[in-house]
């Protein structure tokens, strides 16, 4: 029987330890039925091990919580009395319904509901109905003299009230195994047999069991702000030395020619190509000189033309230029000189660029020119700092 015990305690813990709960949060409630074998007696005057009978009970039932829950037993079979004097025994059947209150201890003071073992005790009342008395009743008559005044015919109906306690396997899982030890008080005619007070039937039984319809409520969390040291980069204002080009004027003896070029047969100045720039170019150089002279010579190509028509188009491209300068750009005329070569002198070894007007001069004039210096800016630059931060945290609200 030691073997048995231990090799029973051994497979629960088996079982349980294998089934722990996987983070479905907390366990509010869960189904059950379970099926239950064992053995049972019926205390009396005779020795136990001649009253030991085999036993089955049926349960179905609810955990409203996690340590608190209701279920509806039916256990029966079999059941000895005897007289141990007469070394006779006889037999009858009996069955008891209950309503059972369990409480499981190890949920009712733990936080964590997923466990290897759990510790039950169980408490409730119901009605035995017994039947099948006649082995009672036919040892009565060969032994009138016998405690028997208490026999019943035919069957017994009686209160039963119940007080055990349970090992049950890890109840987050669907499967569990349990061992179940019952004290049961009967109506004292239970076994036929008078002694003042309640009859007592103990059971011992092993149980397996299927739970189902588990509902959790998942975890909870709190949120609250903690300091965090965290490393940014920032942009901090610095001073960095750069180098920039800066203008410096001076007057400077200096000669310049500028080139306007004209298309073929062209002579109006407003219609030659690029000729506003080309002018205005020249126009704001002159400004930078208060005594240099100019002279505007026109040519004309050889490659076209004659060298009448050549010596016409040449003058009036450069009159035209002349009164440009004078009427558009302010430049006194008496600084500026006209003449024109015709197709005499062709001053571009191309053909066609030689319709032009050259304007040469002579004299001081202002030349802006640029020398690199260092000069302070002020910038930012990228700057790795430690900073405390303040960030939410989410924490698991323990019960």
């Amino acid at each position: 029987m030691k073997k048995i015990l231990t090799i029973i305690a051994v497979a629960m813990l088996t079982v349980g330890t294998a089934s722990a709960q996987d983070g479905k949060g907390k366990l509010k409630s869960y189904n059950f039925i379970e099926a239950q074998g064992g053995l049972q007696f019926t205390s009396t005057d005779a020795k136990i091990d001649k009253l030991l009978n085999p036993t089955a009970s049926f349960s179905i039932g609810r955990y409203f919580f996690p340590a608190v829950g209701l279920r509806l037993n039916v256990n029966g079979w079999q059941t000895k009395g005897g007289f141990d004097q007469l070394d006779q025994y006889y037999k009858f059947n009996y069955l008891t319904t209950d309503a059972d209150l369990l409480v499981n201890l190890t949920n009712l003071f733990s936080k964590n509901y997923s466990h290897a073992l759990n510790v039950v005790l169980v408490g409730g009342f119901g009605l035995n109905y017994a039947w099948n008395n006649d082995e009672l009743k036919a040892i009565a008559a060969q032994h009138p003299g016998l405690n028997t005044q208490l026999a019943w015919d035919k069957n017994r109906m009686s209160h039963n009230i119940r007080a055990g306690l349970r090992l049950e396997t890890n109840v987050t899982k669907p499967l569990g195994l349990s061992l179940e030890v019952a004290a049961n008080s009967l109506s004292d005619r239970f076994n036929s047999k008078a002694n003042t007070s309640d009859d007592w039937m103990f059971t011992a039984m092993l149980g397996l069991s299927l739970r189902f319809g588990h509902k959790y409520a998942g975890p909870q969390y709190i949120t609250r702000l903690v300091d965090v040291v965290e490393t940014v980069w920032v942009d901090e204002p610095t001073t960095i030395m750069v180098k920039e080009k800066k203008p410096v004027v001076k007057m400077e003896q200096k000669s310049i020619e500028e080139v306007v070029f004209f298309n073929i047969r062209e002579s109006d100045t407003d219609a030659a190509q690029g000729i506003e720039k080309a002018i205005k170019e020249i126009a704001d150089l002159m400004k930078t000189s208060e005594d240099a002279t100019f002279t505007v010579t026109g040519y004309a190509d050889k490659g076209t033309g004659n060298p009448k028509l050549n010596k016409m188009y040449s003058q009036k491209r450069a009159q035209g230029v002349v009164d440009k300068l004078v009427n558009e750009y302010g430049i006194d005329a008496s600084r500026i000189k006209a003449d024109s070569k015709g197709d005499t002198v062709q001053p571009f070894l191309e053909n066609d660029k030689n319709r032009c007007v050259i304007v040469t001069g002579e004299g001081t004039f202002k030349v802006t020119t640029y020398e690199e210096i260092e000069v302070e800016k002020q910038t930012t630059k990228k700057v790795e700092k430690q900073v405390t931060v303040q960030k939410e945290v989410k924490e698991l609200l323990e019960d």
